[in-house]
């Protein structure tokens, strides 16, 4: 089992500068190699305080350079924004500089609020993240590649600056589209998948949801890697636990609130925090979540471990404006205590499954 920490880089009013939240990633990066998680991710989003990454890429170029060995991952590039031709040439960039510590997560995007300031049409982002998909995998696997398609003509193009991951980087593949996340199981490319802050019935829908795309294309899920993007806190301080849940609750009214199209915004920037349709209490959240004491959180992680079957789990960390001090001792937290135990349970699962398995072979 892999653990990562998701980055989201929120500023959540004017309190916050944008150089100290982004300087916060950065550290946050650093703490979790500290820690011993096995990668860094970074979202991309634009125009509004949901997310100060404008590129991701450039995050995992920096923070390369102030790391050794922790992976860092994009989460996810939002192909339709960007021409691909220039992506693949900072892929290789990315790549080259981390010396060979990139995961690539790709993604169509969501938000219209976006969309309309590229002057991409919303409507267009599946056909066109289908395209650059393809364009993606022929740059990085030919060293001259040509393109034909309905929304973008290349001629015999070659990317100066290769990947050192042959023939690429791994390939992350987030959707809400089955067909997607079908082609990159296709593929043999990995899934991010989440079940927001709902609970246990959640995650076993995500895991029937995945087992029937996966049969579709004749495959097991159990045979795919995918990673689960989760929230989940450790702690016996109720104000810190009830921080990083209303810090959660904050992240996704702002992003329903893009998503479904009725952002508000006094100032053209920050973008209001109002309850939606899916909104949830503080309490509900909790039962909901990973959430509570250290043993707590183990024992609900490794239930829903046992449901969903994930290869790898992205922890939340910068949501909002919880406090940096406090986050950095949780990552240390999760390092030392939450996820070696986790780690030791599921061995000592498997090693039970190994025995059951060899003696139910012997015929006596």
């Amino acid at each position: 089992m892999e653990f990562g920490v998701f980055i989201l880089a929120q500023q959540r009013g004017y309190h916050q500068s944008s150089q100290q939240v982004i300087n916060n990633a950065v550290e946050q990066t650093v703490a979790a190699e500290a820690a011993g998680f096995n990668t860094a991710w970074y979202a991309e989003h634009h125009f509004n305080n949901y997310s100060l990454c404008p590129s991701p890429l450039m995050m995992v170029a920096h923070c390369a350079g102030l790391t050794k060995r922790i992976r860092l991952g994009t989460a996810v590039c939002v192909l339709p924004l960007y021409h691909p031709a220039r992506l693949l040439g900072e892929i290789g960039f990315a790549d080259t500089v981390s010396g060979g510590r990139l995961d690539l997560g790709i993604g169509s995007g969501y938000q219209q609020f976006e969309f309309d300031r590229f002057g991409v049409n919303l409507t267009d982002s599946h056909s066109l993240f289908a395209e650059f998909y393809e364009i993606l995998e022929a740059g990085m696997r030919e060293r001259v590649f040509s393109y034909h398609g309905k929304h973008l003509q290349m001629p015999p193009t070659a990317i100066a600056v290769r990947t050192v991951q042959k023939p690429m980087p791994p390939i992350w593949v987030t959707s809400g589209h089955p067909e997607t996340l079908g082609r990159a199981i296709r593929d043999n490319h990995n899934l991010f998948v989440t079940a927001l802050l709902n609970g246990l019935d959640a995650v076993k829908a995500l895991r029937e949801r995945l087992e029937g795309i996966a049969a579709k294309e004749g495959r097991s899920i159990d045979d795919v890697r995918f990673g689960f993007l989760r929230c989940g806190y450790a702690s016996d301080n109720e104000s810190e636990i009830t921080s990083y849940l209303d810090n959660a609750r904050f992240q996704r009214r702002v992003s329903e609130s893009l998503k479904f199209r009725r952002a508000q915004s006094e100032d053209g920037y920050l973008i209001k925090e109002e309850a939606g349709p899916n909104d949830m209490s503080l309490e509900t959240m909790r039962k909901n979540l990973p959430v509570g004491s250290v043993n707590q959180v183990i024992d609900r992680l490794l239930e829903e471990i046992s449901v969903l079957k994930p290869s790898h789990i992205a922890l939340q960390t910068q949501l909002g404006d919880f406090d940096q001090k406090t986050m950095l001792r949780q990552i240390e937290l999760w390092g030392s205590k939450i996820i070696p135990a986790v780690r030791r349970e599921l061995s000592g699962t498997a090693s039970s499954a190994h025995a059951k398995h060899d003696s139910e072979g012997v015929v006596a």
